[in-house]
């Protein structure tokens, strides 16, 4: 016997439906991210000096002026040491730390929390502590040195060109251990034991499973790990900014620092626009293979 189907003609105004419950989200994704990033765009384009309403459409010449501007050919070095530096240093502790909370160590919880409590700690709170630390005069890093004896090596650390971009990265490198290490720590947590059971049955040491198990099975937490470090190294500012002001001189200027300085201070917001539009255009060029890498897992 056969059986009819009754279709139901679809109400009008359905197809619409989902793009006005959408619409809230996208007024705010046009209004806040959209619109901004499209007059930045064009503001790097001009001579606009961030108050007047009136200014000159000059081209590419704030893009064309950078290659010959010395303060940015200082920021982009300091940058590349800066990621170079912030990205292996605390990558590496992060890694060597969640092995070893992995093992059989007693007080786990505690020691998760003292290694990623400065993750989540307010950068001007970490810029003031080591602020007060490296002060030439009563500083602990200074007092301690004149302790032990070893008063030539107390100095400035922040007021000399060739110690105080290095003296910055090491609170960077310190808050930002604790990330790597959570996330290596999950990962390790992830890897079957029956892979470790296998490769020892195999004759495996312990140092070709780190490398034949371990390390392979790591390979999405190094994505992220990496992407993200690389990402957040390019937008390098408040460190920086807080500790040092871009000082002595300009020997600590980064991308970041110089941007606001000549879009707040110098009234330059036009040439000032044009080094955050490159900024950008960095993070994410650095953030494509990230992103592929990811969906080619996913599918």
């Amino acid at each position: 016997m056969a059986t009819t189907v009754a279709l139901t003609k679809p109400k009008r105004g359905g197809r619409w439906s989902p793009w006005l419950f959408a619409l809230p989200a996208l007024i705010v994704y046009v209004g806040f991210l959209v619109y901004p990033a499209v007059s930045s765009l064009w503001f790097s384009l001009t001579n606009w000096d961030g108050l007047s309403a009136t200014y000159k459409f000059v081209g590419l010449d704030n893009y064309l002026k950078m290659p010959s501007d010395p303060v940015v050919v200082t920021a982009v070095k300091n940058n590349l040491i800066w990621t170079v530096v912030t990205i292996a240093v605390p990558t590496v502790i992060g890694l060597l730390l969640a092995i070893a909370l992995n093992g059989k160590v007693h007080g786990k919880p505690v020691l998760r929390l003292i290694f990623y409590t400065p993750a989540v700690l307010p950068l001007v709170s970490i810029a003031s502590i080591w602020g007060w630390l490296y002060n030439p005069q009563y500083g602990a890093i200074n007092s301690f040195l004149r302790l032990i004896g070893l008063d030539g090596l107390a100095q400035a650390w922040l007021g000399q060109d060739s110690t105080a971009l290095w003296a910055v990265m090491v609170p960077a490198i310190w808050l930002r251990t604790g990330f790597p290490m959570l996330l290596y720590l999950a990962a390790l947590q992830s890897i079957p034991n029956e892979l470790y059971e296998a490769a020892t049955v195999d004759g495996a040491t312990k140092w070709q499973q780190f490398w034949n198990v371990t390390m392979p099975s790591l390979r999405p937490a190094h994505y992220i790990v990496l992407a993200l470090s690389l990402i957040d190294s390019f937008k390098v500012f408040d460190m920086i900014y807080a500790m040092t002001y871009g000082g002595p001189g300009t020997s600590t200027q980064v991308m970041g620092t110089w941007m606001y300085f000549n879009v707040f201070q110098y009234y330059q917001a036009g040439y000032g626009t044009a080094i955050a539009v490159v900024i950008t255009l960095v993070a994410i060029a650095v953030g494509i293979p990230y992103v592929r890498s990811q969906t080619k897992e996913a599918s």
